[in-house]
């Protein structure tokens, strides 16, 4: 009996050591599944981030270029031409800030209304909140930002004609620094939207190359008609 009783108390204790193993692997595939599924959020998240970051300053780049470009098809002064390109980077930064602040700002409003709705719907205690929280968008971030972004590319053209005098080869140094910075950004922005490079790169360069020549052109026939 005793040794019945000692064979029984063996395979119980067994079988709880079998169970509390099996828990724990389950816990531990859990913790390691969602360790996964965070670092997936964390790089999807980045992700958009920069690619928001290259079309922001493919945007400083193209818009800042093109003003350069159409006056100087009127003033072949490069004093004229860098303060235009500077005021179109001051101009474009503030309003890609504020745009994007405002933008955000009414996310923000919007996740916040939602929290305190499923607050009140599934009484979540104060803790969770203050977790959520740290996850909201940031507007002031998101706007600096964005301007941040717009004046990196606004810049590469201002650089480009700041030390060139001559008129002719100051176009050229703008042109091709800019078609440089365009396939550069096209680049990043395939990378990061994981499209082939180099029809991104091509439609970026594309697009940059079109805008330039309709503002240069029509700044062009509007100036020389005396208007």
């Amino acid at each position: 009996m005793a040794s019945n009783q000692a064979s029984n108390n063996t395979q119980q204790e067994s079988k709880f050591t079998l169970s509390m193993n099996h828990d724990m692997e389950q816990q531990q595939i859990s913790l390691d599944h969602q360790q996964v599924e965070e670092k997936e959020f964390d790089y999807s998240k980045r992700s958009q981030w920069l690619r928001a970051a290259v079309l922001g300053a493919n945007d400083g780049l193209v818009s800042t270029a093109s003003l350069m470009m159409g006056i100087g098809a009127v003033k072949k002064d490069i004093k004229v031409m860098i303060l235009t390109g500077f005021a179109g980077l001051v101009a474009g930064a503030c309003s890609m800030a504020i745009g994007e602040f405002v933008s955000v700002y009414s996310q923000l409003d919007i996740e916040v209304a939602q929290m305190q709705r499923d607050d009140k719907r599934r009484h979540k205690i104060k803790g969770d909140n203050e977790d959520e929280k740290n996850v909201l968008p940031n507007p002031a971030q998101a706007a600096a930002a964005s301007a941040l972004a717009f004046s990196v590319g606004a810049i590469v053209p201002l650089l480009a004609a700041s030390f060139i005098r001559d008129y002719k080869v100051r176009i050229g140094a703008v042109v091709a620094a800019v078609t440089i910075a365009l396939m550069v950004f096209g680049w990043l922005g395939a990378v990061l939207g994981k499209a082939p490079a180099i029809k991104s790169s091509a439609r970026v360069l594309f697009g940059g190359w079109l805008a330039m020549a309709i503002t240069y052109g029509l700044t062009k026939l509007i100036g020389s008609s005396g208007l």
